[in-house]
């Protein structure tokens, strides 16, 4: 296993008093990878419905929840444009298209776990999604409902990071939760390194200086302006994400 590394104090993460949420309103930013198997494309039934039945709990239990959903299971935009004439900003747009066909298939997946649930888009199509509106976003999470954010920003060479940060910071989220492969940050690749170190906690100023690449540094400066942790763990560990709004001790917490 690999070692844990401290170079900055953990925050207390006990668990709160039954009933109680450390974070009361929470963006979660989930990987297109995580709706469907492992080396595959496209959207799997059983990954989409584990993910839509975790975030759905997370809801149950009174947490207003966001959702920024990326889109490379369906197309990887910085992929197709090293390949001209595809242009980037085009390439860009394509995976920003990519993200709404997973919003629109997470909303019915949590939907069918008996929690509303909302998609808000930075791109016009009135057709399948609301446009983003904050006083109405801030609105659905007041009556209890799942909002999904989809299409990025809306501009091209922006990832799906940066619209994380961005809606977080938009929505006054208590933190910006980031589900990976992985549990919490490590100083390499742990599935290339055995000797790779898994961080408990960073400073922002540590996570930017270490170039670590979980997140873009525009999402970490972002959150850092805005005072708001996030908190890196394994997505695959079951009811991981309601562990962490409860105040658990998983993962890395970037503070």
């Amino acid at each position: 296993m690999p070692e844990t590394a401290t170079t900055s104090e953990r925050p207390d993460t006990s668990a709160e008093t039954s009933g109680r949420l450390r974070f009361r309103r929470v963006l979660l930013k989930v990987s297109g990878e995580s709706l469907t198997r492992p080396g595959e494309f496209g959207i799997d039934g059983d990954a989409l419905d584990r993910m839509a039945g975790e975030i759905a709990s997370v809801a149950a239990a009174g947490a207003e929840v966001a959702v920024v959903v990326g889109g490379g299971n369906i197309i990887r935009g910085a992929k197709m444009a090293e390949h001209r004439p595809v242009h980037q900003a085009v390439a860009d747009q394509m995976g920003m298209l990519g993200t709404v066909i997973n919003g629109m298939a997470l909303k019915e997946a949590i939907e069918h776990h008996d929690v509303p649930a909302r998609v808000m888009t930075a791109l016009a199509m009135d057709a399948v999604a609301e446009p983003f509106i904050r006083a109405r976003a801030l609105r659905h999470l007041d009556k209890g409902r799942v909002v999904i954010f989809v299409a990025g920003t809306g501009n091209p060479f922006c990832t799906t990071d940066s619209a994380a940060s961005l809606r977080a910071a938009e929505i006054d989220a208590d933190a910006l939760l980031k589900v990976t492969k992985v549990d919490g940050i490590y100083d390499k690749d742990p599935n290339r390194y055995d000797d790779a170190k898994r961080y408990g906690a960073l400073t922002f100023d540590e996570a930017i200086a270490k170039q670590l690449n979980v997140m873009d540094v525009a999402a970490f400066a972002q959150m850092q302006a805005a005072r708001i942790p996030i908190v890196v763990f394994d997505m695959n560990v079951p009811g991981a994400i309601l562990d962490v709004v409860r105040g658990g001790d998983l993962g890395t917490v970037v503070s």
